[in-house]
C-alpha cells in the first residue's frame, strides 16, 4: 500500500488565484507551473484509495520546496516523510527502520522541485479538460521508468483537488484532497527524517 503510494508519490494544493484561458475551460500549463510554484505550506485532508481497493485516511502538510508530511490515521499510523532530496516511509505497526528512496526516483520530484515548468519537453504527456476539471498527466523526463502522475485542477481559483499515481508495475494509487489550507508557518522539523529516526518529540 505505502509502497506503491512512494514509487511514484505525490504531493497537494494549497489556494492561489490565476484566471481560466479566455476562450477555453482547460487552464494552461504556464497558469499551472506558476500555481505549483506559488505554494509556500500547505495542510490538506486526504482519502487514498490503493490499487487493492483498500483507503486510507490521514493528514498532509507541504513546504515547497522539497518537505512533504503525510500522516496516516490509526490503524495503520504510518508516516511518510520527503526532505533532503529523500523519501521515507515508517510504518507504525513494525519496529523496522524506515524505507529511504531518493526524492529523484519518484514523481514527487515533477512537483517539489523549487521551479516547476510543466511545459518542459517531454514531461507533461496528457493535457486535458473532463468536463469539471484541467487533468495533466506527467513524468519525469530523465527518469520516466518511475512512472507518473496524473493531476486534476479545477478552477476559479486553481487548485488541485486529486491525483492518481501510475506505477512501473501499472498499479494505480488514487489521492483525493479535502479541505486544504495554506500560508500557515510550519517548521523543518516536521519534515526530518533523521528526527523521526530518533524519536524526538
Amino acid at each position: 500500500m505505502l509502497k506503491s503510494f512512494v514509487a511514484p508519490a505525490v504531493v497537494a494544493a494549497s489556494v492561489a488565484a490565476y484566471a481560466l484561458p479566455a476562450k477555453a475551460d482547460q487552464i494552461s500549463l504556464d497558469a499551472l507551473s506558476d500555481y505549483l510554484n506559488d505554494m509556500g505550506t500547505v495542510q490538506a485532508n486526504f482519502t487514498q484509495i490503493s490499487d487493492d481497493g483498500s483507503v486510507q485516511t490521514g493528514k498532509l502538510f507541504i513546504k515547497r520546496p522539497g518537505m512533504m508530511r503525510f500522516e496516516y490515521n490509526p490503524p495503520d499510523k504510518a508516516l511518510v516523510l520527503t526532505f533532503n532530496n529523500s523519501v521515507a516511509i515508517f510504518d507504525g505497526r513494525s519496529n523496522q527502520p524506515p524505507e529511504v528512496y531518493p526524492l529523484k526516483r519518484t514523481p514527487l520530484s515533477i512537483i517539489l522541485d523549487k521551479d516547476v515548468n510543466l511545459g518542459q519537453a517531454n514531461m507533461v504527456v496528457g493535457h486535458d479538460y473532463d468536463g469539471t476539471a484541467t487533468v495533466v498527466t506527467a513524468q519525469d523526463p530523465q527518469n520516466p521508468d518511475i512512472g507518473s502522475i496524473q493531476l486534476k485542477f479545477t478552477a476559479d481559483p486553481v487548485e488541485l483537488r486529486q491525483w492518481v499515481i501510475n506505477d512501473n508495475t501499472g498499479s494505480q494509487t488514487t489521492v483525493i484532497l479535502g479541505d486544504t489550507k495554506s500560508g500557515m508557518p510550519l517548521g523543518n522539523r516536521i519534515f526530518d527524517i533523521d528526527r523521526e529516526r530518533r524519536g524526538a518529540n
